[in-house]
């Protein structure tokens, strides 16, 4: 995918430009939903995105599709209920993740059936260890997220509008992305890239075709999305690589314009309803690479969720608005890895450092290795089914039937 163009600024500057717009970026406290104007940033201490007012296409085009999880209100105002930014917005205006918009007291999206990334990944690549290795995700994106991050790897089409990136764009419709995925010979197909919450029309209606084809679908996303859209969604969600990227709600204002609380609430969520999903915590030098953090994120999930879930603590390069730190020190995430071993998780990975041991996976009973990763390439698999070669400890995860399945070649595109 071409890289699109956008004005580059500083984080001094994107700070203070978004200080001019406090006073028009209220919330109503009643109801928790975000009015505002074109800012990106409330204060430098949180930089949640903000409603952009009369901003709406003069009219639909044939990629809009109405809202599955809205409320209508007096005035011709609507609330968005996909995810907890609640998003309410007059008649004309757009959503927070500028995927959304109300017309005529409607709302709608923009983005169904309109990806603007397209391609066929190695499963490992999103992460996910321990759901069917060496298979292929057919991957696909749109426009927008609901989220700020000011290190986002992705910047040029999450933080953009649908019309601004109408040349990278393809037409795909649900049943057209299930015909693709089956042509690229994916097991699966991977809402990823972007924020899949904010395509979730798109998103579900492919995930119920995709089932009924036979067909895996994996949620990869910063989990901020609101439990009834969730429970929908599980009914036909087969896997899931969440990001939890940090574990202060502080560093969640400023780095990411998010809430914690939403994102504890969606891994809990998926628990209850036995879908497997794997945990990524990427390691941001001077926000989150601090020990106690740590050690009470570890802490919070062997209460809730439990020691099962792979956790994946991924190394920081300099991206976007945070281009001036340093990448983190793999001695960093080697620390974090044995410290979340030490504290009860069972499956703890290194990611973003080729050759680690960190990214092969051990029995958490006989520590005996399971399955050596280089890049995407597995030379090494000692699993029976869902169970330890050495001492018969079943492992958790999706696993294929035979260990041939898994070392066999991905046959991924070049």
């Amino acid at each position: 995918m071409k890289k699109i163009s956008m004005k580059k600024i500083s984080r001094r500057q994107f700070i203070h430009g978004g200080a001019a717009c406090i006073a028009a970026a209220l919330t109503s406290q009643s109801i928790g939903i975000f009015e505002g104007n074109l800012c990106q940033a409330a204060t430098g201490e949180d930089i949640r995105g903000r409603i952009f007012k009369g901003d709406a296409p003069p009219q639909l085009w044939k990629w809009s599709c109405e809202g599955f999880r809205y409320k209508k209100l007096s005035g011709g105002k609507v609330v968005c209920g996909i995810c907890p930014n609640r998003c309410r917005l007059s008649p004309g205006d757009r959503s927070v993740c500028r995927s959304r918009v109300n017309m005529d007291g409607k709302l709608y999206s923009l983005t169904y059936g309109n990806p603007c990334a397209v391609h066929t990944d190695p499963i490992e690549k999103k992460p996910l260890f321990h759901f069917k290795p060496r298979t292929k995700a057919f991957s696909l994106a749109t426009t927008g997220c609901n989220f700020r991050c000011l290190n986002c790897q992705n910047w040029e089409i999450s933080q953009a509008k649908p019309h601004e990136v109408a040349a990278y764009t393809r037409e795909l419709f649900p049943a057209e992305a299930i015909a693709a995925a089956q042509k690229s010979r994916a097991q699966s197909i991977a809402y990823t890239y972007s924020e899949p919450v904010t395509f979730f029309e798109y998103m579900l209606d492919t995930a119920r075709l995709a089932r009924d084809n036979g067909v895996y679908n994996l949620l990869i996303s910063n989990a901020y999305i609101n439990r009834t859209p969730l429970l929908e969604l599980c009914k036909v969600l087969d896997g899931a690589t969440l990001n939890l990227k940090s574990f202060d709600d502080r560093i969640y204002r400023k780095l990411n314009g998010g809430r914690l609380n939403p994102v504890l609430n969606t891994f809990k969520t998926l628990h209850d309803q036995n879908v497997h999903f794997e945990l990524i915590n990427l390691v941001v030098p001077g926000y989150t690479d601090k020990e106690d953090m740590i050690k009470a994120m570890c802490h919070w999930i062997l209460e809730n969720i439990g020691p099962d879930y792979p956790l994946h603590f991924l190394r920081f390069f300099p991206r976007y608005k945070l281009d001036r730190l340093p990448p983190t020190p793999v001695s960093t995430l080697t620390r974090y890895r044995e410290l979340a071993i030490q504290q009860g998780i069972h499956y703890v990975y290194v990611g973003n450092v080729a050759r680690h041991e960190g990214n092969n996976t051990y029995c958490h009973n006989c520590r005996q290795l399971l399955i050596e990763r280089r890049g995407y390439m597995i030379p090494t698999y000692n699993l029976q089914k869902s169970h330890c070669r050495f001492c018969q400890t079943k492992i958790p995860g999706v696993w294929p039937a035979s260990p041939e399945a898994a070392l066999k070649p991905s046959e991924l595109p070049s």
